[in-house]
């Protein structure tokens, strides 16, 4: 590339100092574009960098401020004080308390909230416990559970790469006409998961704390907008797996994404969008 045709993207990234569950943490944050607050939720063991396509997406950024962060222990941010005597395990009070302890720090007012995987799972449990915070919730690859098909052992074990093993267990899950470039920058996030971080999202995603099939039915989508849309190329959380969940909930808005996977906002962010766009612009619409 040139030097004339070098340009920096739209996205701002910055370090929110802040306390979360008793403890201080240093928490990295990126944005891009201005209007309604658009929060996302990466997947586990990954970090930020999985919304790139929808920050330098000028038609989203025109619209919705877009915004994301890594949690802490993931990408850009540290683990807390005296992290190294620990062992990293993700609860679902722990996530939920987190996230709209982020929403308040940065002063959004009824942001929609949008998670992937686990920030789907999530996204469900905004939707039974906190649905006013909200003006709308989009959950992506949404399951109330999912199957323990795979071991965790392996994912933080001493003869293992745990970056390569989790990137491994993740290929699978995504669309075989995804683009080569976007499946491998995903894997890469994975490659650089730090140690356990992965093992220790799939605490809340796999186990009993994380199962909400009996409480689906509190949703009450006339209090806040739910929309749920999953790729069709995914056996960890299938389009089944999400209709299931949704023939739970009333008034629920729900859409198979064919050609895509487990991680479509990152390993294949043009085709998602052209799903995601008219769900956003419905949200503009009823604001």
């Amino acid at each position: 590339m040139s030097t004339s045709q070098a340009h920096y993207e739209p996205i701002v990234g910055r370090y929110l100092n802040l306390e979360l569950l008793g403890r201080a943490h240093r928490l990295y944050v990126e944005e891009a574009g201005q209007g309604i607050p658009l929060l996302c939720l990466h997947t586990a063991g990954a970090d930020t960098r999985q919304w790139r396509g929808l920050m330098n997406d000028p038609e989203v950024t025109r619209d919705y401020r877009v915004i994301a962060f890594d949690m802490p222990w993931h990408g850009k941010s540290s683990p807390p004080p005296g992290w190294q005597t620990e062992e990293y395990r993700l609860t679902m009070s722990d996530y939920s308390s987190m996230t709209l302890t982020v929403a308040d720090a940065l002063e959004l007012d009824k942001p929609v909230v949008m998670g992937c995987s686990i920030g789907g799972r999530i996204a469900l449990v905004f939707a039974i416990e906190q649905p006013e915070r909200f003006g709308a919730i989009i959950g992506l690859q949404s399951g109330a559970t999912v199957d323990p098909y795979y071991e965790l052992t392996w994912l933080h074990h001493p003869t293992v790469h745990g970056g390569e093993s989790s990137a491994a267990y993740v290929s699978g899950l995504m669309a075989p006409s995804s683009p080569d470039l976007e499946r491998w920058e995903t894997l890469w996030h994975y490659m650089q998961s730090g140690p356990g971080i992965f093992k220790g999202d799939l605490y809340f995603y796999r186990g009993a704390d994380g199962d909400i099939r009996a409480r689906l039915a509190e949703i009450d989508t006339s209090c806040c907008p739910l929309y749920l849309l999953t790729g069709e190329y995914d056996y960890s959380v299938s389009p089944q797996d999400t209709q299931s969940a949704a023939e739970c909930i009333a008034g629920v808005k729900f859409w198979v994404m064919p050609k895509l996977g487990h991680f479509p906002m990152s390993e294949n962010p043009a085709l998602f969008l052209s799903y995601l766009k008219p769900v956003l612009a419905e949200i503009r619409e009823n604001r």
